[in-house]
C-alpha cells in the first residue's frame, strides 16, 4: 500500500498525473509563446534580459494581454520569459514547466539545452529523469530534501537565521562531546568561544564589583575582577548545564572525559587557594601539564 491505495492503483494515478502535468506544461508554453509573439523580449548586447531586469520595458500591450486572458501580469510575464528561453525544438516531453523555469537561469543557451537533454539518475526509480531537487542542485539553489553534508548544513543555516534560534541550536550541539571536540579544532570557532568566555568573565567581574563596595582598593584591580568573574561564570555555567543532563545516560568515555576535567578544575581550585594564602602564584610543571590536559 502507498497511502490509501495499492501499488497498482498508485502507478495508475501517477500515469494520469503525468499526463495532466504534460498538458499543463504545453498550455503554459502556449501562453508564453503567445506573449512572446505579442511582445518579443528585447535584447541587451545579444543576451535576453531576465524578468526582473526588464520590468520597465514591458509595454502596455503585454499588460492588456494579461487582462484579456484573465491571468496575473507577473504570471504571463514569467511564461513569456521561460518560453523565450526554451524554443519549441528544445522542449522535451515528460519535463514539467517547473523544471524549465529552474533551468532557464542557466545563462549559456547551448549548455542550457544540453543539460535538459541529459537528466540525472533518479535513485528510487532507477530511471534518468528530472526532479525539482535535481534541477535546483544543478543551478545551485537550495533543495527541498538535502542529501549531501553541505546541503544539510545550508538548510540548518537557513533555519537558524534568527540569532535566538542559532544560539539554542549551537548550545544543544556543543553538548555532544564529539561535536564539541571537532568544533574546537576550528581555530576561528575556538577563538570565538574563548572571546565569549572572556566577555562573560568581564561581565561577571562587573557584577562582583557592584556587590563588593567595601573593597575600593581591590576594585581597582582588573585582574582581581576577572578572577572573581571567572569563578562566578564557572559556578553559573555548571548550575545551568547540569540540571539539563538529568536524564542523560553517560557513556564510559563521557565519564572519563568528565572525570579528567573535574580533576583539572579541582587542581586549579587548590592552586588558587594556595596562591591566596601564600602569595606564591608560580605553577609547577606537573600541575601545568595537568591543566593543559596532558
Amino acid at each position: 500500500m502507498i497511502g490509501h491505495v495499492t501499488q497498482e492503483r498508485y502507478e495508475q494515478l501517477v500515469a494520469e498525473g503525468r499526463r495532466l502535468v504534460e498538458q499543463q506544461t504545453q498550455a503554459q508554453f502556449a501562453l508564453g509563446d503567445i506573449a512572446v509573439e505579442v511582445e518579443p523580449l528585447r535584447s541587451h548586447g545579444g543576451a535576453q534580459a531576465a524578468p526582473d531586469q526588464e520590468a520597465f520595458q514591458v509595454s502596455q500591450s503585454l499588460q492588456m494581454l494579461a487582462e484579456d486572458l484573465v491571468i496575473p501580469f507577473n504570471t504571463i510575464k514569467d511564461y513569456r520569459w521561460i518560453a523565450s528561453r526554451w524554443p519549441a525544438q528544445h522542449r522535451r516531453p515528460g519535463v514539467s514547466f517547473s523544471i524549465y523555469r529552474i533551468l532557464a537561469s542557466i545563462t549559456d543557451e547551448q549548455e542550457r539545452y544540453a543539460r535538459l537533454a541529459d537528466p540525472p539518475l533518479h535513485t528510487r526509480s532507477g530511471t534518468r529523469r528530472w526532479t525539482m531537487d535535481a534541477a535546483k542542485r544543478l543551478v545551485g539553489h537550495q533543495v527541498e530534501h538535502p542529501i549531501t553534508v553541505q546541503e544539510k548544513v545550508e538548510r540548518i543555516h537557513d533555519l537558524a537565521r534568527d540569532e535566538e534560534v542559532a544560539a539554542r541550536v549551537a548550545t544543544d550541539l556543543l553538548r555532544r562531546p564529539q561535536v564539541a571536540d571537532r568544533s574546537m579544532r576550528d581555530d576561528l570557532a575556538k577563538h570565538m568561544v574563548n572571546r565569549a568566555q572572556i566577555d562573560h568573565a568581564q561581565q561577571a567581574g562587573q557584577v562582583a564589583r557592584q556587590r563588593t563596595p567595601a573593597l575600593p582598593r581591590i576594585e581597582r584591580s582588573r585582574d582581581f575582577l576577572d578572577l572573581i568573574g571567572t569563578c562566578s561564570l564557572f559556578v553559573a555555567s555548571i548550575g545551568r548545564i547540569l540540571p539539563g543532563l538529568r536524564d542523560h545516560q553517560f557513556t564510559g568515555d563521557e565519564r572519563v572525559a568528565v572525570a579528567r576535567n573535574v580533576a583539572r578544575v579541582r587542581a586549579t581550585a587548590d592552586w588558587l587557594e594556595a596562591a591566596i594564602e601564600s602569595g606564591d602564584v608560580s605553577l609547577d610543571e606537573g600541575l601545568a601539564r595537568l591543566l593543559r590536559g596532558e
